[in-house]
């Protein structure tokens, strides 16, 4: 039996060019190994283990690749290695909120600057936003071993090495100090924070993204370590909420330097307390924007200290 397309994701943004699936027959002509791990689901539909941390690395290779002009890019082992469609998600839709400020019009150029708060070592967010819409960003990160990895694929894509800067944290408890510098002009900051409180509760966490793909495995602490993440990516004391919270609260130091602060938020029930925090701050306006990050139910929490006429007044420039 011929194996139908995969089919329409009509919950990813409408730009989002992984709305359609997959093309597997394009992906393998510009990364022939991912033909190794494609497979045809009980549904008759083209696609790959996402279980399998080598078939997912070797999916977002080929999706780099074929779509966001990337000849290099890979991870150490056991780092996260992102679904790429629920990644640029995030960046179509801070495009939006940029745009309410700008005429409707997406602003592009690299004089768009943007902060990723915890890039990783796989530097997706960069990676996308400065192929779809031009954009230059500052990562960083409590990680040494991460940023060297980033640093290494900034090095063998030359198009990324005048737009994506790296800074190291070094101290673990705080988020924007040591980074953001007074002469400092960023049109977003963004983040993917970890979301569990513990070890423990990550590893629940995995259990149940295995129930959901169905996968019946012999060697479950293997299966685990298979959707990757350092302790610092996966959850820190307190988990997403306390993690946030030091964000707001640390943010408020910072008004004038940022346009919009934004964060992901897994936990709906953590948005109140988080509202309550920002009408603490005196933060000026606040929007929750929501999205899907594959299976998950996510949101955007967006925020800003700029009056409504100085949000105008921001010069994003070319």
């Amino acid at each position: 039996m011929k194996p139908r397309p995969t089919v329409e994701k009509n919950n990813l943004h409408p730009r989002n060019k992984h709305r359609l699936g997959y093309n597997f027959e394009e992906l393998i002509a510009v990364y022939p190994e991912l033909q190794n791990f494609v497979m045809i689901n009980e549904h008759s539909i083209e696609t790959v283990d996402f279980s399998n941390p080598k078939a997912v690395k070797a999916l977002n290779k080929a999706l780099l690749i074929a779509c966001y002009d990337i000849k290099y890019w890979d991870i150490p082992e056991n780092y996260l290695c992102p679904p790429i469609p629920g990644r640029v998600d995030y960046i179509h839709y801070i495009a939006d909120l940029l745009a309410s400020n700008n005429n409707e019009i997406i602003p592009q150029g690299k004089n768009v600057q943007v902060l990723d708060i915890g890039v990783g070592a796989n530097c997706i967010y960069p990676i996308l936003g400065n192929a779809v819409y031009d954009w230059s960003f500052v990562g960083t990160d409590i990680d040494e071993m991460a940023l060297l990895n980033c640093e290494k694929i900034i090095r063998n894509n030359p198009q990324l090495l005048d737009a994506i800067s790296l800074q190291q944290q070094p101290k673990s408890r705080f988020i924007f100090k040591n980074i953001i510098t007074a002469e400092d002009r960023f049109a977003l900051t963004i983040c993917n924070p970890p979301f569990h409180n513990s070890a423990e509760e990550a590893r629940k966490n995995a259990l149940r993204k295995i129930t959901n793909l169905k996968l019946n495995s012999k060697q479950p602490d293997k299966a685990i370590l298979n959707f990757g993440g350092q302790n610092a990516e996966l959850w820190c004391e307190g988990g997403e909420l306390s993690f946030i919270t030091q964000m707001i609260n640390e943010s408020a130091n910072y008004p004038m330097q940022c346009l919009w602060f934004t964060t992901l938020v897994s936990k709906k029930e953590n948005l109140s307390t988080l509202y309550k925090i920002l009408n603490k701050v005196n933060s000026a306006e606040v929007k929750t924007i929501d999205m899907s990050q594959g299976q998950k139910i996510s949101r955007i929490l967006a925020w800003t200290f700029h009056s409504k006429a100085q949000q105008k007044n921001w010069k994003f420039g070319r």
